[in-house]
């Protein structure tokens, strides 16, 4: 029987913000944590009875509750300060030094909890020349160096979408860093900052290609190697019904079971002319000559269950909506004793996001974590929770 989710009781307060540090907040919420979104207030809108709220813009929303807070009211930031206490992560998603200026940096809430591990996710490197400047993801990409080796040959570099710098290199990574503080707490009984950005973890990510530019696999311009469009055996193609189909038939074997479900085997291109690339163009123009003459449908039933590494390009719409394509979200990973939450258990199914309301589910969270009630912990100002002050003795 499987137990309890590997991450549960423990708490995340998650500064509100866009992409990476939601995305953080996602995994951690998936994985069993306690996740509460420190939202802006606004008056008259937020932990107003009888008024729905605002939604806010993230909608990487599953499981996360809300609270409104000002933050530049005394109230508001001791109210951050005193849920700190006995939280066990921060997520802090801004530029460098702005929760530094409104008393909330590591330093102030390390010593109000030395167990407390401060995670925090920039785009530029804190000590770099970009430190202060604002970017998105094709930026990050872009001086990381990993963006140079997107795109077609003869084309200008082309970002894909913002997944590798503001999701795979920013919210994964600094996933990967507030378990490794989690593990290292274990042992050492402190917290510690745990410091994220999108150039290092993009780059990082980007270690084998670019490796593979000193090596025959990678040292051509862009869009003529091996792994990047160049070779006609991995690559994408069009078929008839202006569909596509990925082929990746690197390894001898799954290349010749390509040629053979292609009916080319006649052209002569064995699994040694093959790495000729004075043939590639000859090869690539037969390739899509032929896709082009079967539909994406067709082609899956020639290659289903074969490996010739020929497989359709799905489409988001497709899997959500066609139960044989194995569409069903799932967790990031797998535990067999201590599982994640399944993604369908909420609404959306991982197709839909719901956003959540600013100070939505924040005051029943704030009675579960820390037994809290408003009237007597916190109240509301101008929209905003803040700590009730409490008479000196």
């Amino acid at each position: 029987m499987a137990g309890a989710p590997p991450l549960q009781g423990l708490k995340v307060l998650e500064f509100a913000g866009l992409a990476p540090g939601p995305f953080a907040g996602l995994l951690l919420a998936d994985a069993g944590a306690s996740v509460l979104r420190i939202d802006r207030a606004i008056p008259g809108a937020t932990h107003a009875p009888g008024v729905e709220p605002p939604a806010g813009a993230d909608g990487l929303t599953r499981r996360k509750s809300s609270v409104a807070v000002d933050l530049k009211a005394a109230g508001g930031a001791a109210l951050v300060r005193e849920l700190a206490r006995t939280a066990d992560v921060v997520i802090d998603p801004f530029r460098p030094g702005v929760l530094e200026r409104l008393g909330l940096g590591p330093d102030v809430l390390a010593r109000v909890n030395p167990r407390l591990i401060y995670a925090r996710m920039t785009g530029f490197r804190r000590d770099g020349k970009y430190a202060a400047m604002a970017g998105h993801d094709i930026n990050y990409l872009a001086v990381s160096g990993v963006l140079s080796m997107l795109g077609r040959a003869g084309d200008k570099p082309h970002p894909p979408v913002n997944i590798l710098g503001d999701f795979a290199g920013g919210g994964a990574v600094l996933f990967q860093g507030i378990l490794m503080a989690v593990i290292a707490r274990e042992r050492t009984g402190r917290g510690q900052v745990v410091e994220a950005n999108m150039v290092d973890g993009a780059s990082y990510l980007a270690t084998f290609p670019r490796l593979a530019l000193k090596t025959p696999t990678g040292n051509r311009p862009r869009g003529e190697n091996q792994l990047d469009g160049g070779c006609p055996f991995y690559d994408t193609y069009e078929t008839r019904d202006g569909k596509y189909v990925s082929v990746g038939a690197l390894e001898p074997q799954f290349y010749a079971a390509l040629i053979e479900g292609l009916g080319l085997a006649h052209r002569g291109w064995d699994r040694t002319t093959r790495w000729d690339r004075g043939v590639w163009p000859e090869m690539k123009a037969a390739f899509e000559t032929v896709f082009k003459s079967k539909t994406r449908s067709e082609w899956e039933t020639v290659f289903d269950g074969t490996d010739a590494c020929c497989l359709p390009v799905l489409e988001y719409g497709e899997l959500e909506n066609d139960p044989t394509r194995e569409g069903d979200q799932r967790p990031i990973v797998t535990l067999r004793e201590t599982p994640c939450l399944a993604i369908d258990e909420v609404s959306g199914r991982g197709y839909e996001a719901r956003p959540l309301g600013l100070g939505e589910g924040g005051e029943k969270a704030l009675e579960k974590w820390f037994g809290f009630s408003n009237g007597r912990d916190f109240h509301v100002e101008k929209g905003g929770l803040v700590l009730k002050s409490r008479p000196k003795l």
